[in-house]
């Protein structure tokens, strides 16, 4: 055994997948509460111990950082839909916010020797101003309770570093993919949707993608293995400590381009139905990371690399 470490959300899509990768040598204990993630997602390891409970739950999580001595934590857990937060302001502020702090009062009282707390912020929290790309240091505009509660939430990770010395970093995602992402559930990825309709497809059965919008707005798509290694990086490097960190890839594509990526793919055209953009929704995404590039960090997957792999995982090609 290397390390021991602790991923709440660790049953979800990169909850799961860091999981399993670090696993393999070293002792993980995953809490979650499956309202989004599958145990399923996890692999039958001995290293790996699976606790199914909400970060909300004071009790619980206060035996698990008492009872265990951590080498790092990767806070992963939330309700990741920025349409939920705005239906359920309250409910989702419980979970991305309020855990958080609590969270981070148990760590500076049992976790003396932690190496690192890494805290999953979004892109979400650049909101609508316009300026591209996203830099670390760009206007804050939070448009929803959602990016309002994961800004806060990071910057408290941040200043327990600063202030009482608890080992931080905080990393803002754009949009990641990759295999097992759920597409059933509401709080799943735009491409692990798409990835459904077109498996539909392929079993002949009728199947439209609802387009929000004209599918000109665009994101950085990153791919999990990328994020991944950006996770890791953040989560080892000293430079990190006390910083916030974008993980993209530093290039866009509109969601009509991607369509067309995965049509050319698979040698198939999916219909699109447009409908009227969404309250919340932001235009246009793309991340800066050079200064996650100065941990050493290089983007190994483009969308039409990091599509390949994920279709090809899918047994769609």
């Amino acid at each position: 055994m290397l390390y021991k470490y602790l991923i709440t959300g660790g049953a979800g899509f990169i909850g799961s997948t860091l999981a399993n990768h670090l696993s393999k040598e070293n002792s993980v204990i995953v809490v979650d509460d499956l309202s989004m993630g599958k145990e399923e997602n996890l692999d039958s390891n001995s290293n790996l111990k699976f606790i199914n409970g909400s970060v909300t739950d004071e009790a619980l999580m206060e035996e698990v950082l008492s009872n265990n001595t951590f080498d790092y934590i990767f806070h992963l857990a939330a309700i990741a839909s920025v349409a939920d937060s705005v239906e359920r302001p309250v409910e989702t502020h419980q979970i991305n916010f309020e855990s958080v702090l609590m969270l981070l009062e148990l760590i500076r009282k049992y976790q003396k020797d932690l190496k690192r707390l890494v805290f999953s912020s979004s892109a979400a929290v650049y909101g609508d101003e316009p300026t591209l790309p996203k830099k670390e240091e760009s206007v804050i505009r939070p448009l929803t309770p959602y990016a309002v509660d994961k800004f806060a939430a990071e910057q408290y990770v941040l200043d327990y570093n600063h202030l009482y010395g608890v080992n931080t970093s905080a990393v803002r995602f754009f949009n990641v993919y990759g295999p097992n992402q759920n597409p059933e559930s509401p709080y799943s990825g735009v491409i692990s949707i798409l990835v459904d309709r077109y498996k539909k497809i392929q079993n002949e059965e009728n199947a439209s993608f609802m387009l929000f919008g004209d599918g000109s707005q665009s994101r950085d798509f990153v791919f999990i293995e990328d994020v991944i290694q950006a996770l890791l990086l953040v989560a080892s490097e000293e430079d990190a400590l006390g910083k916030q960190f974008n993980v993209g890839t530093g290039s866009a594509i509109t969601l009509n381009e991607l369509i067309e990526v995965i049509d050319e793919a698979l040698g198939v055209r999916l219909s699109v139905k447009n409908e009227s953009e969404r309250e919340g929704d932001i235009k246009d995404s793309v991340a800066d990371i050079s200064r996650l590039k100065g941990l050493g960090y290089k983007s190994n997957f483009s969308v039409q690399e990091g599509m390949k792999k994920y279709l090809e995982s899918e047994k769609l090609i």
